[in-house]
Parts: C-alpha cells; structure tokens; sequence
C-alpha cells in the first residue's frame, strides 16, 4: 500500500475506501460525498481541488470492485 495516495492512485484509494466503509455502496455515493471521503483519508496527500468527475469516476468504479469482492 503506498504510503501517500493522489488522484491518479484509484486502486490505493479504492482499497481504503473499502476499508473504512465497507458496508457502503459505492454506486450510492454522490461524487461530492467520494471528494469527501478521498481527501479525509490519512493517506491522502495531493491537492483536494485537483480532481474531476472522470478521476472520481475511476476511484468509484475502483471502489466498486473491491465492494462486490468483499461480498
């Protein structure tokens, strides 16, 4: 796991997602509630207003596959 994640780490940020909420569906949060959560993770370093609805969607379509394997 790398020890600071950025926009561009959607796996990384998937595989914490998944970790600190993992009864939350991703396909249910709001893409202003994934910012959130990406840059309230502890390993988050990059810049929060650097991200864009296609790096959101990669982290979300990441997180969502972590998700249906957890089940």
């Amino acid at each position: 796991m790398p020890s600071e994640l950025h926009w561009d780490n959607a796996e990384g940020i998937a595989i914490e997602l998944a970790e600190k909420y993992p009864d939350t569906d991703p396909l249910t949060v709001r893409f202003t509630d994934l910012h959130q959560y990406v840059i309230d993770l502890p390993d988050f370093k990059d810049d929060p207003k650097m991200s864009n609805e296609s790096k959101l969607e990669a982290i979300q379509m990441s997180w969502h596959e972590e998700y249906q394997d957890s089940r």
